[in-house]
């Protein structure tokens, strides 16, 4: 039943690890919004690759490549951490506590990046991570601490609301259905405002059990063609993007109950919207896996081997999952461009003040 589906789904702790920005290459096969755009032969901001990841022991692993570099320097709390010739990897460590730890990349020549670990790290949650720090085909990259995304919200203590308040979240979308909403309900920090946008409403998605692996893979490929093209999926999504544009005090956040198919497809239109490359776009979703992997091998651990079965492809995030989405972007509406302007309103001057927002270089 929906209930027993749900339940499958819940994450139970959180995860410490983070997923490596991968390099950036151009999209196939796709006629994405970026393939007629200009395209810069030397982009402002010379990082190829960068990228933050906390370890467990309070360090941090800084790996980076600048072409066209000598010589990098990166700072946390304006002190110098760092440093080395224009592709290097160094392990910091020392550093105070802190919400998030900073670091700024600069090269001998070019523009800078300010970076973070994606993961940000809650008591209540296993998935919340930053939806930013990607480099898009024409050498921009993505501002972090602007769009968050997330699994459920309703097992956040004190001190993760506190956290998110000094985060500047200022606007919650919650991606669930309404039994979802009414058995988990959201804790929200103070004076953030929360919006229902129900992906599924009036939706049949999800309403029996599978009853062996092939219907559950089915299931989830069936789920994500109706968030493209279902009433309620474009308009929870279309609500997503408009508060995106309208929130000039940020952090919007958006998330579902795992943080991974609802808020998987908001995050994949989203970065390719931006033009982050399609591998990119397909590795932070995969990423969920690894975020929810201790989660969901509890979950599974617990089920008869059969049942186990079934429950696995609910579970997981994979790559047909998501290119099911982009399949179903092509049949309805040509292409992603059509699709966001088609689907969810975004006009070229919209997508271009987006762009404007959140990219840098």
């Amino acid at each position: 039943m929906k209930k027993a589906l749900l339940a499958a789904t819940v994450v139970a702790s959180a995860l410490t690890a983070s997923l490596v920005v991968a390099p950036a290459a151009s999209a196939s096969g796709w006629d994405f919004p970026w393939n007629n755009g200009h395209r810069h032969d030397q982009p402002a901001i010379p990082f190829t690759e960068a990228a933050v990841t906390a370890g467990a022991d309070g360090s941090y692993t800084l790996k980076w490549n600048a072409k066209g570099t000598k010589r990098v320097e990166i700072k946390a709390n304006g002190k110098v951490v760092a440093k080395g010739g224009a592709q290097g990897r160094a392990v910091v460590k020392g550093l105070p506590a802190a919400d998030r730890q900073w670091f700024d990349f600069t090269p001998e020549r070019g523009e800078g990046l300010r970076l973070a670990d994606r993961l940000i790290a809650l008591e209540g949650t296993a998935n919340f991570r930053d939806a930013g720090g990607y480099r898009t085909t024409n050498g921009q990259w993505v501002k972090m601490g602007e769009i968050y995304r997330s699994d459920a919200l309703n097992k956040l203590t004190a001190n993760d609301l506190a956290k998110l308040q000094r985060l500047r979240v200022k606007t919650v979308f919650d991606l669930r259905m309404q039994d979802e909403r009414t058995k988990d309900a959201d804790q929200v920090p103070a004076g953030a405002t929360y919006v229902v946008a129900d992906v599924f409403a009036g939706s049949p998605s999800f309403q029996t059990m599978p009853k062996s692996p092939d219907e559950a893979v089915k299931s989830m490929i069936d789920a994500e063609e109706t968030m493209v093209s279902g009433a309620g999926g474009k308009k929870a999504y279309t609500q997503v993007f408009e508060g995106i544009q309208n929130d000039r005090g940020r952090s919007v956040l958006f998330h579902c109950t795992a943080g991974k198919d609802r808020t998987g497809w908001a995050n994949a239109t989203l970065l390719t919207a931006l033009g982050v490359p399609q591998e990119t776009v397909m590795a932070d979703y995969l990423a969920s896996n690894d975020y929810r992997k201790a989660a969901n091998d509890a979950i599974l651990s617990h089920l008869p081997a059969a049942q186990a079965a079934v429950y696995k492809p609910l579970l997981d995030v994979r790559p047909e999952y998501l290119n099911s989405g982009y399949d179903e972007v092509k049949a309805t509406y040509g292409t992603f461009d059509r699709y966001l302007k088609n689907g969810l309103g975004i006009d070229a001057r919209e997508l271009k003040g987006l762009k404007r927002d959140l990219l840098v270089g």
